[in-house]
């Protein structure tokens, strides 16, 4: 019974792997140094409506703080534009509600992970079981490297059937489309999210990598 017990605990370390490191690069993009990077990126499409890319840093990270904190959506209700309309209209702020509650589980989920892998790591560490750890850790970077790859290769072959299908799991369709005059358009275009996806599976194949090619003595 405790060998089984043992193999499900290394198999679920390795299950749950391409979790841990999509997720941590998730977590590492949702900071204003991301925002930097990626407007500042060559060939970021300038917004038609007059943003400038000082704006967008400025708007885009008040949008960021909103999704990590603990207000409520009167945090961007409340925005006003310097001639007093408002940032956001109301379709926008109750997409930006169902944003939040999914970027608040998807944090959860990350934090409750990275507790199972600092415990099972104590775990392997103090009964003499590290090498065991260590090869499941390299099994699921092997797993992270076939399924971000794919991942990565259908998002830069068909972005747009990636982009609808992503939102369509999360959110209830025809909530999340907005016209293109729209803020959120505006701060978040097509190109922001396609090279989001790309970096975080670039960071987490990285991190899979990394783990596969841990040499184990």
């Amino acid at each position: 019974m405790k060998k089984i017990i043992l193999t499900i605990l290394w198999w679920l370390v390795s299950f749950l792997t391409p979790v841990v490191l999509t997720l941590t690069a998730v977590r590492l993009l949702m900071t204003p140094v991301f925002l930097q990077i990626e407007y500042n990126l060559p060939g970021f499409p300038p917004d038609p409506y007059g943003f400038t890319k000082e704006e967008r840093l400025y708007w885009s990270g008040i949008a960021l703080a909103y999704l990590l904190n603990d207000a409520g959506i009167e945090f961007l209700a409340d925005l006003r534009f310097a001639d007093g309309n408002p940032v956001y209209n109301q379709r926008e702020l109750r997409h930006m509600v169902d944003v939040k509650n999914v970027v608040q589980v998807t944090l959860q989920v990350w934090y409750g992970v990275l507790v199972f892998f600092f415990a099972a790591g104590v775990f392997a560490w103090r009964s003499g079981r590290w090498r065991d750890f260590r090869v499941a850790l390299q099994r699921g970077g092997l797993w992270t490297l076939i399924l971000l790859g794919g991942i990565l290769l259908f998002v830069l072959i068909g972005f747009g059937i990636f982009f609808v299908a992503f939102h369509n799991i999360f959110f209830e369709p025809g909530t999340w489309t907005f016209l293109w005059s729209d803020t959120l358009i505006r701060l978040f275009p097509e190109r922001f999210w396609r090279d989001t996806f790309l970096f975080v599976g670039g960071l987490a194949i990285l991190g899979g990598l990394s783990l596969w090619k841990w040499k184990i003595d």
